[in-house]
């Protein structure tokens, strides 16, 4: 008898683990959604914390699961920190599936694949208002394809990161295993056409697509599952 491969939920900026709550729903396999650090409690806590210390949090929850076998799933930011989790976790880790995700090259950020312009306006803002972004923005980048409530619920959630997360840089390479970028064809958070510059850097074997913006695990979540379960399938016939 196989033994079960689970599936390891990493989130983006400023949500938390209970987003992928409708698309784990139904799935068959284990998952275990994690959570960033110091989501509660004091604000001025979280932003001293550096990329190596949400790294260090998300291993330890991986560390403390029962499941052996298991598929990174990363959505945005949360591509950054899947590389350094993948490479450490490289004799458990049977599959790589990114959501719209952050691909750095090597040694790069989540600011480095950014366009020079942005790039330099990001680092502007971020020293002068840290990394709360008006409501106003996380309804037009986030939420352009959800529900009213939905909306207000991702609005009310949104929890600041700290500012290293976006500047720190990650010494990891793309892991050798089978790995699925999900391209989000009405993202207005991440264009497509810059999605296209993280699948180069992922280089996967496998690109779809999904009709939906930035945040499909609440807009489309029976596709989002039904791409993680054929991906599953594709493991186990390999």
């Amino acid at each position: 008898m196989k033994e079960r491969i689970g599936f390891v939920f990493i989130h983006g900026a400023g949500l938390e683990s209970r987003i992928w709550g409708q698309v784990v729903t139904g799935l068959e396999s284990p998952s275990l959604l994690v959570d960033f650090p110091e989501r509660e409690g004091d604000k001025t806590i979280r932003q001293s914390l550096s990329l190596q210390d949400y790294i260090t949090h998300i291993k330890q929850q991986i560390q403390a699961w029962d499941v052996l076998k298991f598929v990174i799933v990363a959505h945005s930011l949360g591509g950054v920190l899947a590389l350094k989790i993948a490479e450490d976790f490289s004799d458990r880790l049977v599959g790589f599936v990114a959501v719209g995700a952050t691909i750095p090259s090597q040694g790069g950020s989540f600011l480095s694949v950014l366009p020079f312009a942005q790039r330099t306006l990001m680092r502007v803002l971020l020293r002068a208002f840290g990394t709360q972004p008006p409501e106003s923005a996380i309804r037009k980048g986030l939420c352009n394809d959800l529900s009213p409530d939905q909306a207000n619920e991702v609005v009310r959630g949104f929890a600041p990161e700290s500012v290293r997360v976006y500047t720190d840089r990650i010494e990891a390479l793309p892991p050798r295993v089978p790995k699925l970028y999900l391209k989000l064809m009405n993202d207005q958070e991440m264009n497509p056409s810059h999605q296209d510059k993280m699948i180069a850097n992922l280089a996967p074997q496998h690109v779809e697509v999904l009709e939906s913006g930035h945040l499909p695990m609440l807009s489309k979540p029976d596709e989002l599952r039904f791409a993680l379960n054929s991906f599953l399938l594709q493991l186990d016939a390999s």
